[in-house]
């Protein structure tokens, strides 16, 4: 997701002081003099969480990252969704689901279903979720942000009853569409609170209290605190939360972040703690480090308009870009950024579907740098002189400063460096706030830009699907009409070895295009109390951190 995401997966102002003092004081909250209003711990059975992520909407028509769609796993109900501990999906508001033919997938919903609101939940609002998702994506109401890209093979959606849903297909056998029922595609939404063609307020929303899932919202203030309170009235597979509510505050600084974990001014620290705080925090006895699989990536995205030699640019040379962006993959130090930035919390990356999931390949290490994965500044001067590009090349790379922690200023200085050291490249290194970053990034505003990803499900598809298809997330104007067919095959290739082999062929060609460059996987960590029980049941390979897991012991 986020940059989810992308969530894809696909990455705050500081915290109000008047709103988050009362929000605070309400949990039993003491003061802190960072530039964050946590306090400490909270009473009762209340739980503060921290977070350097970021809200963009609370829509899920509008966004595909991981702040955002971090809320909507705990207000939001899913037809399918994952039970703790598991990457596997299961019905989670719904009755039962199959398939009743091999391009109708049927759904029946439990009975007695309701918002938070009173409002019955019905497959009408089922249907209108799945609808409004097609029509605000396809519209570009999204502003490209959307997740929209994730339900490119469904046709249409039918309500015969109030309990039935039967999703109309495109493709026969879709291997994938139960998990992108749990994705953030998936989070049903009332119909009589959200709009049909538009994207609807964040404070609409939490007025309309158009919630389903097992916590509601009962304050917002986006980007500063978020108040959860268990909803008595959730009939979905995560069952009750272990906890009565939880307070979910946002740092602009992760040190900061650090700082009020470590003197318990906070119960939980999730996204994003540099490496060297991490690494400090395993020594500290006040606290407790929790690791989790990793499924996350990091990448460079190239604009195929705008970056050089693209497309819409005056000297518009297809060879020659291709040049630009092989050279960049042939001079990238992966060891270096993971061990100098990260102290090998993230590991090396050399293709696009992260090493533990099936079909996974090293399609970049074979076919750029020396070909053991180190950077060859010698096969990056072969290249550019082979078709012709002078140099230096002149690259814009834009990264932002408060997504993806607070490491994305080394780890791109060190990426610049990198690409400078050879002679072969000028890099311009630019740096905007996620908010904007994220309507920049669809709007041809960046050549090349950083982004990461935390998976929507664990199979290979959710690396391929939304980032390589002509209509993909990215929106960089990539179009391999030959991908394009092979992703939606093994979509829909229900061999497993037949459906590997096509994973395997489809990062070949998507390697020898580089529409992204991979460089870095990572693992899931969160910080706790020592009182605090449950982040290892969430931090799991649903990619999902759900706070009903989480108790106070």
């Amino acid at each position: 997701m986020t940059a989810h995401h992308p969530r894809r997966r696909l990455i705050a102002p500081t915290a109000g002081l008047a709103v988050a003092g009362l929000l605070l004081a309400a949990c039993g909250s003491g003061g802190s003099d960072d530039d964050s209003t946590g306090g400490g711990g909270g009473g009762g059975d209340s739980i503060l969480i921290g977070t350097t992520d970021k809200i963009t909407t609370i829509d899920p028509a509008g966004s595909y990252d991981n702040g955002s769609f971090a809320v909507m796993n705990q207000v939001y109900p899913f037809l399918m969704n994952t039970p703790f501990g598991s990457p596997e999906v299961e019905p989670d508001i719904a009755e039962s689901a199959e398939f009743t033919s091999p391009t109708e997938y049927t759904v029946t919903l439990k009975d007695g279903l309701t918002f938070a609101n009173g409002n019955d939940l019905t497959s009408s609002d089922v249907k209108f979720t799945f609808d409004r998702q097609l029509s605000i994506f396809e519209s570009g109401a999204d502003d490209g942000n959307g997740p929209g890209s994730l339900l490119y093979n469904l046709d249409s959606v039918d309500a015969p009853d109030d309990t039935t849903v039967v999703f109309h297909l495109k493709t026969e056998n879709d291997q994938v569409f139960p998990q992108i029922l749990s994705s953030p595609a998936g989070p049903i939404v009332d119909e009589d609170v959200f709009s049909p063609d538009a994207l609807t307020p964040d404070q609409d929303i939490v007025d309309g209290q158009a919630f389903a899932g097992p916590y509601t919202i009962t304050d917002y203030s986006q980007n500063d605190l978020v108040s959860y309170a268990a909803n008595p009235d959730y009939q979905g597979l995560l069952g009750a939360p272990e906890n009565d509510a939880v307070d979910v505050q946002y740092f602009t600084d992760a040190s900061n972040l650090k700082l009020d974990i470590q003197e318990g001014n906070i119960d939980v620290a999730f996204r994003s703690l540099s490496a060297t705080d991490i690494e400090d925090l395993r020594g500290n006895d006040d606290v407790q480090v929790v690791d989790g699989p990793g499924g996350e990536i990091r990448y460079i995205v190239f604009n195929f308009d705008t970056q050089p030699f693209g497309n819409t640019t005056a000297e518009a040379d297809p060879a020659k870009a291709l040049a630009v962006r092989q050279a960049v993959a042939d001079l990238i130090d992966r060891e270096e950024i993971a061990s100098q930035v990260y102290k090998d919390t993230y590991t090396p990356l050399y293709s696009y579907v992260p090493e533990g999931l099936t079909g996974a390949t090293e399609s970049l290490k074979d076919l750029y740098g020396d070909h053991e994965g180190g950077p060859d500044a010698d096969a990056a001067t072969a290249a550019l002189e082979a078709a012709g590009v002078e140099t230096p090349v002149t690259l814009n790379l834009q990264y932002s400063n408060d997504h993806y922690g607070p490491s994305s200023g080394e780890e791109y200085a060190l990426i610049k460096d990198q690409l400078e050291s050879s002679g072969l490249f000028t890099v311009n290194l630019q740096t905007t706030e996620w908010v904007q970053y994220a309507k920049d990034r669809t709007s041809d505003v960046y050549p090349a830009y950083q982004l990461g990803w935390f998976p929507d499900y664990s199979d290979a598809d959710n690396y391929l699907t939304p980032f390589f298809l002509t209509d993909n997330f990215l929106g960089n104007h990539y179009d391999n009409p030959t991908v394009n067919d092979l992703i939606l095959q093994q979509a829909v290739t229900p061999d497993a070895d037949e459906r590997t082999a096509l994973i395997e062929q489809i990062q070949g060609l998507v390697a020898q295009d580089l529409s992204t460059v991979p460089y870095l996987q990572g693992a899931q960590v969160a910080v706790t109390g020592t009182d605090i029980s449950g982040a290892e049941n969430t931090l799991d390979a649903s990619f999902k951190f759900r706070y009903g897991a989480l108790s106070r012991s």
